[in-house]
């Protein structure tokens, strides 16, 4: 009868330790993803966004992207004439300010309008949030057969989230995304985001990020070109009062 109990503590201590360390791996993992992506103290770039309908025609747009830390970041268009000024400004506390200039005053977008589109692109607000994946998902480590990326499940911590989870591959290697799809809250499998990464220097970037919507066939590329690290930007560059210069 002894031996019987003390197999139970055993088994019930292994299962319960592997869990355990399954899920300490899982937060483990999407840290360092997050580390990856916040490594360097700020960053700017021009940033080339391209809109893709099933027929294959394009639409090109240009806008200048600055980041501070992980959680500040700032976009403003300069191409075409039409879109140049519109500006999004991410700050602390997943606070998220639009400006337009036919409008002629930043307005604050709520949880609720965070699931639209970004300026009329296949990325969401909610995509483009500042803050750490960490501090926004819950992960689960998935088997997979997979031998060059970790498979990762995210469920979104809040409840006003478009999604119901993202299943995430992460590279082994280097601890950057290779590739996110996206769930909505009925469950199904809407978009994929695929992103080719570069090093400069000691950073890690994301150089090129195709989102495509599934069901709409269209997709948005990014492509991030001239790039700086640790520039010294200052915290007035992420002024809401400075959104529309």
């Amino acid at each position: 009868m002894k031996r019987f109990q003390l197999t139970s503590i055993i088994l019930i201590f292994l299962v319960f330790g592997v869990k355990s360390t399954t899920a300490q791996n899982a937060d483990s993992l999407l840290q360092y993803m997050d580390n990856l992506m916040s490594a360097p103290k700020d960053k700017q770039a021009i940033v080339k966004i391209i809109l893709t309908k099933k027929s294959g025609k394009e639409k090109v747009r240009e806008a200048m992207m600055k980041q501070k830390g992980k959680d500040k970041k700032l976009y403003r268009y300069t191409k075409p004439e039409s879109q140049a000024g519109i500006s999004t400004l991410s700050l602390p506390g997943d606070v998220m300010w639009l400006y337009m200039p036919a409008f002629g005053k930043p307005t604050k977008i709520s949880l609720l309008t965070k699931s639209q589109s970004f300026t009329g692109t296949d990325f969401s607000y909610e995509d483009m949030e500042s803050g750490s994946y960490s501090e926004r998902y819950t992960p689960a480590l998935l088997e997979s057969s997979d031998p060059e990326n970790y498979v990762l499940e995210l469920i979104p911590i809040s409840k006003k989230s478009k999604y119901s989870k993202i299943v995430l591959y992460l590279n082994k290697t280097h601890n950057y995304p290779v590739k996110m799809e996206y769930y909505n809250n009925r469950g199904i499998y809407f978009k994929v985001a695929t992103y080719k990464y570069a090093k400069q220097g000691k950073y890690w970037y994301a150089e090129e990020v195709l989102m495509t919507n599934l069901k709409k066939a269209h997709s948005t590329g990014i492509l991030m070109t001239d790039i700086k690290f640790d520039q010294g930007l200052s915290d007035d560059e992420f002024r809401v009062e400075n959104l529309k210069q």
